[in-house]
């Protein structure tokens, strides 16, 4: 047998073979490539910086926004930002981050009805993690805007073809005359403006019904105000034109009394009398397409709605009770020390609660979400109102209420002289503190209602004066059932009020509208 024996020669495309000038030449270029891209991923992305999202643009806030969300995207040097960061008016404020996301939040509310501009230019992102903001590339330039709600508020006319009308006033539109939202056949007995300022929610009575048989037969409604405000985190909404009315409950079977909305706008909690029983006297629970229910096992006198929009503070026999609007989340908690609450602060951190003394006096308290009391005030009088200034201290605690009061003169009969305050508060260690400080007296007025504009800059109230002779059924009339003959709107700016303890120099000023009931749209 042969073995035959074949040489075999190496192929010239082998891969060991680099005798051809492309393959030197692809080979030179892959080694040129992988140096520059070492070199790129060494270096880092030297494209400029930028703002991805800035959350508040284009938007209107209310009180209730307190701190805009600017992200980036990459990591920046913090200094460099905080540095060149300008708010256009200024909007005082603190910084804080989380990556590439930088919160900015306002010490006080933005005041209402003003256009804001946010600029940031020279900042630089983060270069191999140094802390200099020379290191850095300098950004591409920023500049947007966003703008507060209107400085507007809704009142009940009394004169007119504005008699018993719920009227809306736009102080930040270029015109600020009066619009009414009702019709003329219906008497408008009270209401509360939605969170989102675009609905109010009100009580009136059919005007051919108040006639005959007075207002205890109101119903409720709702009514659009024609204000959007586009608000961060909400979804853009069409907006709607003013005067768009919805019933949410008629008054067939109940009569429907006081009624409270939530802070979130979602529950709706009403006093019923059962018209076939009166002794079946409770407060219901109205939610957006739901069946109204009645609060079980309650029969509260006067209630508020808590800001959580979970419980609500009801006056009972012992005093008062924090009662859930849904039993089964939490226990009923007493408070048997008080007899009314007036106020709560929007962030639900405290509640002022009053207290009626053996000795004819009543006491103003401030109660804490965590249990702790102080009495602020004591007064031989009534305390009729009261608001929780929004504006804070640097250690975010309220450092000012304004109150309605009515301090009792000494005269033969029984006689108030009610009037407004500031009470400045103060702590000193765990001891809270309140100075007294008189804005204005009013002479007369003890019906009287105030209302806080929601940044805290100014004070709405109304004058009204009753009538003793006999009127008609469906005429306004005050909480004590008096017929109202006209009634006058003040607004009292709260910019000057220092907290130094000198005297306070404010000034009221009349608006030429002839109302009462005044409330801020929040």
């Amino acid at each position: 047998m042969k073995i035959f024996n074949k040489k075999i020669n190496p192929s010239p495309l082998g891969i060991l073979s680099f005798k051809q000038p492309i393959d030197r030449t692809a080979i030179f270029l892959m080694l040129i490539l992988s140096v520059l891209i070492g070199l790129l991923l060494l270096s880092g992305d030297r494209t400029a910086p930028r703002v991805r999202e800035f959350s508040w643009e284009n938007k209107q806030i209310g009180a209730r926004d307190t701190g805009f969300l600017l992200t980036f995207f990459r990591p920046m040097n913090h200094s460099s930002v905080e540095e060149n960061l300008t708010l256009e008016p200024p909007l005082p404020g603190k910084f804080s981050w989380a990556g590439r996301r930088m919160a900015y939040t306002l010490k006080d509310p933005a005041p209402y009805g003003v256009t804001y501009t946010l600029k940031l230019a020279k900042a630089t992102d983060k270069y191999f993690g140094a802390d200099n903001k020379y290191q850095g590339t300098p950004m591409q330039p920023f500049s947007s805007s966003f703008r507060t709600r209107d400085r507007a508020f809704a009142y009940i006319g009394v004169q007119g073809e504005t008699e018993s009308r719920l009227m809306l006033v736009n102080l930040s539109s270029g015109d600020s005359k009066p619009i009414p939202l009702t019709p003329k056949d219906l008497v408008v007995t009270d209401f509360k403006p939605y969170p989102e300022s675009d609905r109010i929610l009100f009580s009136a009575t059919d005007r051919s019904i108040a006639r005959t048989r007075g207002t205890l037969n109101q119903e409720l409604f709702t009514v659009t105000t024609g204000l959007n405000p586009q608000s961060p985190g909400e979804d853009s909404q069409q907006k709607q034109p003013a005067g768009r009315i919805d019933k949410l409950l008629d008054s067939k079977d109940y009569q429907n009394l006081k009624f409270d909305l939530s802070a979130d706008g979602k529950i709706i909690l009403i006093q019923r009398v059962n018209r076939s029983n009166p002794s079946d006297f409770s407060p219901w629970i109205l939610e957006e397409k739901l069946p109204p229910r009645p609060l079980e096992n309650q029969q509260g006198g006067d209630f508020m709605i808590r800001p959580d929009s979970k419980s609500v503070v009801m006056s009972q026999k012992q005093g008062l009770a924090i009662v859930p609007l849904k039993p089964e989340t939490d226990p009923v908690e007493f408070l048997p020390k008080y007899e009314q609450v007036l106020a709560m602060a929007r962030d639900n951190s405290a509640a002022a609660y009053v207290k009626y003394n053996s000795d004819f006096t009543r006491s103003l308290f401030i109660l804490d979400n965590q249990g702790a009391e102080q009495e602020i005030l004591r007064i031989p009088g009534s305390i009729i109102a009261v608001y929780f200034d929004p504006r804070k201290d640097k250690d975010n605690q309220f450092q000012r209420l304004y109150c309605l009061l009515a301090q009792r003169l000494q005269t033969e009969s029984y006689k108030e002289q009610p009037f407004i305050a500031a009470i400045d508060l103060k702590k000193d260690g765990i001891r809270l503190t309140g100075t007294i400080k008189p804005l204005l007296i009013l002479p007369n007025q003890l019906d009287t209602q105030i209302s806080l504009s929601p940044d805290g800059l100014a004070l709405i109230f109304d004058q009204s004066v009753t009538s003793a002779k006999p009127s008609a059924a469906d005429s306004p009339r005050n909480s004590g059932g008096q017929s109202i003959a006209t009634g006058r709107l003040w607004v009292l700016p709260l910019l000057e009020i220092s907290a130094d303890g000198s005297p306070a120099k404010v000034q009221p000023e009349e608006l030429p509208l002839a109302g009462y009931h005044p409330r801020w749209l929040p």
